[in-house]
């Protein structure tokens, strides 16, 4: 199908992008796109302005600063998967950019507009929300942050105003800590079924602290409070982990799940524990 018809607006700086949103009702913000054109072209979003920002430069960037990754709205799945700087402080981020749909995805895609679209079945918010991730984003009223635990509310629906940006997404750097995502991928869209991502920190022999998050098949993106009461403060060993998994889909019931004719709630829910126990192993090994 076409798209509706829309005006165009190509922002220089951040301010006249907010102001372009605020100006026009039901304006939306293109960068990457692929998200919100598939939308639009099956009639699913049909906003009548589109405001691009792919001209600020500066939030493009990935960097070390006070204690955080800081990673620029603009920054290309590609990128965010290829950087070392991510992949020694938040393995997790790396490994969800990795598994971002095919090439041209990774490499038009933005970590900005995934997070801010709030798909529920994509890859990246299992990783931020595991890596006690948190959003910058710049409105008429300044700048706030958003905890990753308060920005998904359901299936595209996310804490971020209409006339908000995102600028950049910040990730806390820990001391003896690692983390990892993975997924089973949908063998028709590339997206998770079920996407597990863990964070432990760690002391000799024991997990001191455990984050551990689920994307795909939920109704959104969600910690899995569960398994992380299981895991912390508790030895490393074969029956802790067991244990913690079989807890991965104890909270939610059929209801919790979207509905998905190649997978049914009974299968996600397996799935769920299997791709928890799996995750929790590689992280540990």
């Amino acid at each position: 199908m076409y798209t509706n018809d829309f005006e165009y607006y190509c922002a220089e700086s951040t301010d006249e992008a907010i102001e372009l949103l605020t100006n026009h009702d039901g304006a939306e913000l293109i960068a990457g796109s692929h998200g919100l054109l598939p939308r639009m072209r099956t009639g699913e979003e049909e906003p009548p302005v589109l405001v691009d920002i792919n001209a600020l430069d500066e939030l493009s960037l990935i960097e070390r600063a006070d204690g955080e990754l800081s990673i620029g709205a603009l920054a290309t799945h590609a990128e965010i998967s290829a950087s070392e700087m991510i992949r020694e402080d938040a393995p997790a981020l790396s490994d969800a950019a990795s598994e971002v749909g095919d090439v041209q995805v990774r490499n038009g895609g933005t970590i900005g507009g995934n997070l801010a679209h709030g798909d529920a079945r994509t890859d990246h918010p299992a990783a931020v929300l595991a890596l006690g991730g948190s959003l910058s984003v710049h409105g008429p009223d300044g700048e706030r942050l958003i905890n990753a635990d308060d920005l998904f509310e359901g299936h595209f629906e996310t804490a971020i105003s209409d006339h908000e940006i995102v600028t950049e997404l910040r990730i806390p750097i820990d001391e003896n800590t690692t983390s990892t995502y993975l997924k089973r991928r949908n063998p028709v869209s590339g997206y998770p079924l079920v996407g597990v991502a863990v964070w432990l920190q760690t002391d000799s022999d024991s997990i001191e602290n455990a984050r551990i998050a689920a994307t795909g098949s939920l109704s959104h993106p969600t910690r899995l409070h569960s398994v992380e009461d299981e895991l912390n403060d508790t030895t490393i060993d074969e029956e802790t982990v067991a244990t913690a998994a079989d807890r991965a889909a104890e909270s939610f019931d059929e209801t919790d799940f979207r509905s998905d004719m190649r997978a049914s709630p009974a299968y996600c829910s397996h799935l769920l524990s299997v791709y928890t126990e799996r995750a929790l192993r590689t992280v540990l090994d």
